[in-house]
């Protein structure tokens, strides 16, 4: 690797670390800090295993993670401010359900009968169908995490042999942007909102869900930048009105 990459691999790792670790306070009238988030740590990291990867093969490990991370999170929270969505799928709790989806992929594949076995943008559209009765959040989550799946090309563990496409993951980063602000503006015929998150009122300033979609499009973009500047590729930058804006394709 030469010199100006390593430069950048460094000024990459340091600025997703960063992302990482921000946004630990949550706000309401009284203000609280949270304790700080652990410096995210590959578990075979003294394996043999990790003799095929790379500074970016390992970047990519985090960055995949942090953000299905982000994605169980989100999934929690909005179960917990949508709690009718959860007894849709199930009377488990909202802990009980992520836990499934997230960590039982060997098992359903991300195939869910709820929301009609789709992936992708076509899960997005579904959670905000007027005539869809089903599970919103399922939807909601499940096509975000195929969709970061499919842009990485279907593997969470990479190595010198794997090719990620940097403008897979700045399509990635801006279709988190369309997503995120369906999540916040997408209405029913009465003006109702089809899923509850972020929240301000005289009470209550709750920005969480915002902080969290901030900090996936920041992880995405900065790793977009770091793939291209290695591999000398350009990336086609599309700009769109996020209240008209279509997914990339990847």
């Amino acid at each position: 690797m030469s010199r100006i990459s390593k430069n950048i691999t460094r000024l990459i790792i340091s600025l997703m670390f960063l992302s990482m670790l921000s946004a630990c306070a949550t706000t309401s009238n009284n203000t609280a800090t949270l304790p700080g988030k652990a410096i995210p740590e590959q578990q075979d990291r003294s394996t043999i295993n990790q003799l095929g990867k790379g500074d970016f093969d390992r970047m990519a490990d985090v960055e995949v993670r942090e953000n299905s991370e982000s994605l169980r999170l989100l999934m929690l929270k909005l179960y917990k401010r949508n709690p009718r969505e959860l007894q849709k799928s199930t009377s488990d709790s909202a802990e009980k359900m992520v836990n499934w989806v997230f960590d039982g992929e060997a098992q359903h594949h991300y195939q869910f009968e709820g929301v009609n076995n789709r992936h992708g943008a076509d899960a997005i559209f579904l959670a905000f169908k007027a005539d869809y009765t089903g599970d919103r959040v399922l939807a909601f989550i499940v096509g975000l995490q195929t969709m970061l799946l499919k842009a990485h090309g279907g593997k969470t563990d990479f190595y010198l042999n794997d090719n990620i496409d940097p403008q897979h993951m700045y399509n990635l980063a801006r279709n988190i942007e369309i997503a995120a602000w369906k999540l916040s503006n997408a209405r029913d015929e009465t003006g109702t909102l089809y899923l509850l998150s972020n929240e301000i009122n005289d009470k209550d300033k709750n920005l969480s869900f915002e902080r969290e979609f901030g900090k996936m499009i920041g992880r995405t973009d900065l790793f977009a930048i770091g793939l291209a500047e290695k591999s000398q590729r350009l990336i086609s930058r599309v700009v769109q009105s996020l209240a008209t804006a279509v997914f990339l394709p990847f």
